[in-house]
């Protein structure tokens, strides 16, 4: 398996970072979202947002091309003002199942880490995923919301706790 490099964006990236949102929203959201989002998201558009915002944004590449990304910010939410947020972790399919989206998700958690709480939403219907952040520590908090016509759900984890538990015995 080759290696993967896992570095922060910048604007240099925008070509293989708008890449990978365009296709892999595609390639998971095709059968979830409402075609006329899809047909909104455009390669160009994915690749001048990259450009306009390579902040927060952690990449993957494999083999000299951008496989992957990851978003991180301060979390928006009304009622969790000291919380971080996870926006994005995308991989491209031929590329996953390979501990590069793992590697991803540690590097933007990495990067609030000095935040008291990290959320996440995700559709309710994306099983992969919330299996993937509940073996990550998250749970469901209640929250809901609607993106794109489907219910997304808030998932949580508080850092300081899962800290705590993980250096127990």
């Amino acid at each position: 398996m080759p290696s993967t490099i896992i570095r922060l964006a910048t604007k240099d990236d925008a070509q293989g970072k708008g890449y990978v949102h365009y296709q892999s929203w595609i390639e998971t959201y095709k059968d979830m979202i409402p075609d006329h989002y899809l047909m909104r998201h455009t390669l160009e558009r994915t690749v001048q947002m990259a450009y306009e915002h390579p902040e927060n944004t952690w990449i993957a590449i494999v083999d000299e091309r951008i496989v992957g990304f990851s978003c991180f910010m301060k979390c928006p939410d009304e009622d969790l003002l000291d919380s971080g947020e996870i926006m994005a972790i995308y991989v491209l399919k031929d590329y996953q199942h390979q501990g590069i989206g793992q590697k991803l998700f540690d590097a933007a958690r990495h990067s609030l880490s000095f935040y008291e709480t990290i959320v996440l939403w995700t559709f309710e219907e994306n099983d992969r995923a919330i299996k993937f952040y509940e073996k990550q520590g998250f749970h469901k908090d209640g929250k809901t919301k609607v993106v794109m016509e489907r219910p997304a759900i808030r998932m949580m984890v508080d850092v300081k706790q899962k800290e705590e538990d993980e250096v127990k015995p």
